[in-house]
Protein backbone atom coordinates (compact mmCIF):
# COMPACT_ATOMS: atom_id res chain seq x y z
CA UNK A 1 0.00 0.00 0.00
CA UNK A 2 1.51 3.33 -1.06
CA UNK A 3 1.18 6.70 0.67
CA UNK A 4 -1.88 7.80 -1.31
CA UNK A 5 -3.65 4.51 -0.56
CA UNK A 6 -2.87 4.89 3.15
CA UNK A 7 -4.15 8.47 3.19
CA UNK A 8 -7.38 7.36 1.50
CA UNK A 9 -7.76 4.48 3.99
CA UNK A 10 -7.08 6.83 6.89
CA UNK A 11 -9.70 9.27 5.67
CA UNK A 12 -12.18 6.41 5.40
CA UNK A 13 -11.39 5.49 9.01
CA UNK A 14 -12.06 9.01 10.25
CA UNK A 15 -15.33 9.27 8.32
CA UNK A 16 -16.53 5.89 9.57
CA UNK A 17 -15.65 6.50 13.24
CA UNK A 18 -15.86 10.29 13.50
CA UNK A 19 -12.63 10.27 15.53
CA UNK A 20 -9.38 8.25 15.48
CA UNK A 21 -6.32 8.15 17.70
CA UNK A 22 -2.73 7.87 16.52
CA UNK A 23 -2.63 4.40 18.05
CA UNK A 24 -5.51 3.31 15.81
CA UNK A 25 -3.65 4.50 12.72
CA UNK A 26 -0.45 2.74 13.77
CA UNK A 27 -2.29 -0.53 14.34
CA UNK A 28 -4.48 -0.59 11.24
CA UNK A 29 -2.14 0.93 8.66
CA UNK A 30 1.08 -0.66 10.00
CA UNK A 31 2.98 2.62 10.19
CA UNK A 32 5.08 4.27 12.88
CA UNK A 33 3.56 6.83 15.28
CA UNK A 34 5.57 9.59 13.58
CA UNK A 35 4.24 8.58 10.16
CA UNK A 36 0.68 8.37 11.51
CA UNK A 37 0.96 11.91 12.84
CA UNK A 38 2.34 13.15 9.50
CA UNK A 39 -0.59 11.54 7.67
CA UNK A 40 -3.08 13.19 10.01
CA UNK A 41 -1.29 16.53 9.60
CA UNK A 42 -1.46 16.12 5.79
CA UNK A 43 -5.22 15.54 5.85
CA UNK A 44 -5.69 18.43 8.26
CA UNK A 45 -3.71 20.74 5.97
CA UNK A 46 -6.20 19.89 3.21
CA UNK A 47 -9.07 20.67 5.61
CA UNK A 48 -10.33 17.09 5.39
CA UNK A 49 -9.98 16.40 9.12
CA UNK A 50 -9.54 18.44 12.28
CA UNK A 51 -6.52 17.56 14.41
CA UNK A 52 -7.20 16.81 18.07
CA UNK A 53 -4.90 15.91 20.94
CA UNK A 54 -3.49 12.52 19.97
CA UNK A 55 -5.63 12.06 16.86
CA UNK A 56 -8.13 13.69 14.52
CA UNK A 57 -11.87 14.05 14.04
CA UNK A 58 -14.06 14.38 10.99
CA UNK A 59 -14.65 17.71 9.32
CA UNK A 60 -18.40 18.42 9.03
CA UNK A 61 -18.08 18.23 5.23
CA UNK A 62 -15.87 15.12 5.06
CA UNK A 63 -18.78 12.76 4.53
CA UNK A 64 -18.65 13.85 0.89
CA UNK A 65 -15.03 13.13 0.09
CA UNK A 66 -13.09 14.89 -2.68
CA UNK A 67 -13.10 13.08 -6.00
CA UNK A 68 -9.39 12.26 -5.84
CA UNK A 69 -9.94 10.20 -2.68
CA UNK A 70 -12.95 8.36 -4.07
CA UNK A 71 -11.33 7.32 -7.34
CA UNK A 72 -9.38 4.38 -5.95
CA UNK A 73 -12.42 2.77 -4.34
CA UNK A 74 -13.92 -0.24 -6.12
CA UNK A 75 -11.94 0.64 -9.26
CA UNK A 76 -12.31 -2.79 -10.91
CA UNK A 77 -16.06 -2.76 -10.43
CA UNK A 78 -16.34 0.77 -11.81
CA UNK A 79 -14.38 -0.23 -14.91
CA UNK A 80 -16.79 -3.12 -15.60
CA UNK A 81 -19.79 -0.86 -15.05
CA UNK A 82 -18.33 1.66 -17.49
CA UNK A 83 -17.90 -0.93 -20.24
CA UNK A 84 -21.51 -2.08 -19.86
CA UNK A 85 -22.76 1.50 -19.91
CA UNK A 86 -20.80 2.45 -23.03
CA UNK A 87 -22.35 -0.46 -24.92
CA UNK A 88 -25.77 1.18 -24.47
CA UNK A 89 -24.75 4.20 -26.54
CA UNK A 90 -25.37 4.31 -30.28
CA UNK A 91 -23.58 6.56 -32.80
CA UNK A 92 -25.21 9.96 -33.14
CA UNK A 93 -27.00 9.86 -29.80
CA UNK A 94 -27.03 12.54 -27.11
CA UNK A 95 -25.93 11.36 -23.69
CA UNK A 96 -25.59 13.21 -20.41
CA UNK A 97 -23.11 12.46 -17.63
CA UNK A 98 -23.00 14.08 -14.21
CA UNK A 99 -19.93 14.12 -12.00
CA UNK A 100 -18.44 11.29 -10.00
CA UNK A 101 -15.82 8.56 -10.19
CA UNK A 102 -18.06 5.96 -11.85
CA UNK A 103 -19.41 8.41 -14.39
CA UNK A 104 -15.85 9.53 -15.13
CA UNK A 105 -15.03 5.92 -15.97
CA UNK A 106 -18.08 5.82 -18.26
CA UNK A 107 -16.81 8.95 -20.03
CA UNK A 108 -13.37 7.38 -20.49
CA UNK A 109 -14.96 4.27 -21.97
CA UNK A 110 -16.95 6.40 -24.45
CA UNK A 111 -13.66 8.03 -25.44
CA UNK A 112 -12.08 4.74 -26.54
CA UNK A 113 -15.15 2.76 -27.68
CA UNK A 114 -14.29 1.62 -31.21
CA UNK A 115 -17.92 1.28 -32.27
CA UNK A 116 -18.44 4.97 -31.58
CA UNK A 117 -15.02 6.19 -32.64
CA UNK A 118 -15.20 4.64 -36.09
CA UNK A 119 -18.87 5.31 -36.83
CA UNK A 120 -18.55 8.73 -38.43
CA UNK A 121 -21.55 9.93 -36.38
CA UNK A 122 -20.42 11.98 -33.37
CA UNK A 123 -21.98 11.33 -29.98
CA UNK A 124 -22.95 14.48 -28.12
CA UNK A 125 -22.04 14.45 -24.42
CA UNK A 126 -23.74 16.94 -22.11
CA UNK A 127 -22.00 17.22 -18.74
CA UNK A 128 -21.73 19.48 -15.73
CA UNK A 129 -18.37 17.95 -14.73
CA UNK A 130 -15.38 19.98 -15.85
CA UNK A 131 -12.96 17.05 -15.44
CA UNK A 132 -15.08 14.93 -17.78
CA UNK A 133 -15.34 17.76 -20.31
CA UNK A 134 -11.57 18.22 -20.23
CA UNK A 135 -10.89 14.54 -20.89
CA UNK A 136 -13.39 14.26 -23.74
CA UNK A 137 -12.75 17.57 -25.49
CA UNK A 138 -9.90 16.16 -27.59
CA UNK A 139 -11.92 13.20 -28.90
CA UNK A 140 -13.02 13.86 -32.48
CA UNK A 141 -15.97 11.44 -32.29
CA UNK A 142 -17.44 13.20 -29.25
CA UNK A 143 -19.12 16.62 -29.22
CA UNK A 144 -18.92 18.00 -25.69
CA UNK A 145 -21.48 20.42 -24.29
CA UNK A 146 -20.84 21.86 -20.82
CA UNK A 147 -23.53 23.34 -18.58
CA UNK A 148 -22.96 26.68 -16.94
CA UNK A 149 -22.48 27.12 -13.21
CA UNK A 150 -19.95 27.44 -10.44
CA UNK A 151 -17.38 24.66 -9.91
CA UNK A 152 -17.70 22.66 -6.71
CA UNK A 153 -14.12 21.79 -5.76
CA UNK A 154 -14.86 18.40 -4.18
CA UNK A 155 -16.49 16.91 -7.28
CA UNK A 156 -15.50 19.25 -10.16
CA UNK A 157 -19.21 19.66 -10.89
CA UNK A 158 -20.81 22.89 -12.06
CA UNK A 159 -23.82 23.83 -9.94
CA UNK A 160 -26.19 26.76 -9.67
CA UNK A 161 -28.90 28.45 -11.74
CA UNK A 162 -26.71 29.21 -14.77
CA UNK A 163 -27.09 25.58 -15.85
CA UNK A 164 -30.82 26.11 -16.35
CA UNK A 165 -30.10 28.36 -19.33
CA UNK A 166 -28.76 25.35 -21.22
CA UNK A 167 -30.72 22.48 -19.76
CA UNK A 168 -34.06 23.97 -20.69
CA UNK A 169 -33.04 23.86 -24.36
CA UNK A 170 -31.69 20.33 -24.87
CA UNK A 171 -33.12 16.84 -25.40
CA UNK A 172 -31.09 13.88 -24.16
CA UNK A 173 -31.35 10.22 -25.13
CA UNK A 174 -29.64 8.68 -22.09
CA UNK A 175 -28.42 10.07 -18.79
CA UNK A 176 -25.71 8.11 -17.00
CA UNK A 177 -26.37 9.13 -13.43
CA UNK A 178 -23.81 8.88 -10.66
CA UNK A 179 -25.22 8.79 -7.13
CA UNK A 180 -24.16 8.70 -3.50
CA UNK A 181 -27.08 6.48 -2.52
CA UNK A 182 -29.81 4.43 -4.15
CA UNK A 183 -32.74 2.41 -2.86
CA UNK A 184 -36.24 1.60 -4.01
CA UNK A 185 -37.92 3.89 -1.48
CA UNK A 186 -35.69 6.97 -1.51
CA UNK A 187 -34.66 6.75 -5.15
CA UNK A 188 -31.32 8.22 -6.27
CA UNK A 189 -29.62 10.61 -3.83
CA UNK A 190 -26.60 12.88 -3.54
CA UNK A 191 -24.80 14.42 -0.57
CA UNK A 192 -24.91 17.92 -2.05
CA UNK A 193 -28.23 19.60 -2.86
CA UNK A 194 -26.71 21.69 -5.65
CA UNK A 195 -25.38 18.63 -7.43
CA UNK A 196 -28.72 16.87 -6.90
CA UNK A 197 -30.57 19.78 -8.49
CA UNK A 198 -28.45 19.75 -11.65
CA UNK A 199 -28.70 15.96 -11.91
CA UNK A 200 -32.48 16.19 -11.54
CA UNK A 201 -32.60 18.73 -14.37
CA UNK A 202 -30.55 16.40 -16.57
CA UNK A 203 -32.91 13.54 -15.73
CA UNK A 204 -35.95 15.65 -16.62
CA UNK A 205 -34.54 16.22 -20.13
CA UNK A 206 -33.59 12.56 -20.68
CA UNK A 207 -35.59 9.84 -22.38
CA UNK A 208 -33.76 7.19 -20.34
CA UNK A 209 -32.10 7.42 -16.93
CA UNK A 210 -29.43 4.82 -16.16
CA UNK A 211 -27.85 4.85 -12.71
CA UNK A 212 -24.21 3.73 -12.75
CA UNK A 213 -23.06 2.88 -9.24
CA UNK A 214 -20.92 0.28 -7.53
CA UNK A 215 -22.64 -1.95 -5.00
CA UNK A 216 -21.48 0.12 -2.00
CA UNK A 217 -24.02 2.79 -2.97
CA UNK A 218 -27.02 0.44 -3.11
CA UNK A 219 -29.34 0.31 -0.13
CA UNK A 220 -28.08 3.66 1.17
CA UNK A 221 -29.50 7.16 1.21
CA UNK A 222 -27.95 10.61 1.08
CA UNK A 223 -29.14 14.09 1.96
CA UNK A 224 -30.70 15.28 -1.30
CA UNK A 225 -32.96 13.27 -3.59
CA UNK A 226 -32.15 13.45 -7.30
CA UNK A 227 -35.07 11.45 -8.66
CA UNK A 228 -37.50 8.90 -7.22
CA UNK A 229 -37.22 5.27 -8.25
CA UNK A 230 -40.12 5.72 -10.66
CA UNK A 231 -37.94 7.95 -12.84
CA UNK A 232 -35.06 5.47 -13.05
CA UNK A 233 -35.12 3.11 -16.03
CA UNK A 234 -32.06 1.00 -15.32
CA UNK A 235 -29.19 0.43 -12.91
CA UNK A 236 -25.77 -0.95 -13.78
CA UNK A 237 -23.86 -2.18 -10.74
CA UNK A 238 -21.38 -4.87 -9.79
CA UNK A 239 -22.08 -8.46 -8.83
CA UNK A 240 -21.34 -7.83 -5.14
CA UNK A 241 -24.68 -6.05 -4.79
CA UNK A 242 -26.95 -7.14 -1.96
CA UNK A 243 -29.53 -9.41 -3.59
CA UNK A 244 -32.34 -8.12 -1.41
CA UNK A 245 -31.64 -4.57 -2.58
CA UNK A 246 -31.46 -5.75 -6.18
CA UNK A 247 -34.81 -7.51 -5.76
CA UNK A 248 -36.41 -4.37 -4.33
CA UNK A 249 -35.14 -2.28 -7.24
CA UNK A 250 -36.44 -4.80 -9.75
CA UNK A 251 -39.71 -4.87 -7.86
CA UNK A 252 -39.93 -1.12 -8.40
CA UNK A 253 -39.76 -1.72 -12.16
CA UNK A 254 -36.07 -0.93 -12.61
CA UNK A 255 -33.92 -3.05 -14.90
CA UNK A 256 -30.81 -4.06 -12.93
CA UNK A 257 -27.67 -5.29 -14.68
CA UNK A 258 -24.92 -6.95 -12.60
CA UNK A 259 -21.39 -6.97 -14.05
Amino acid sequence: MNRDDRLASLLDMVVARDHVQVEDVVSELSVSPATARRYLDSLAAQQLVVRTRGGARMQPSSGDLPLRYKAARHSAQKARIAVAAAHLVQPGQVVAINGGTTTTEVARELAVHTGLRDSGQPVTVVTNAVNIAGELAVRAHLRVVVTGGVVRAQSYELTGPLADLLLGQVEIDTLFLGVNGLDADAGACAHDDGEASIAASLAARSARVVVVADSSKLGHRAFARIVPAAQIDAVITDDRADQSVVASLRGAGIEVTLV
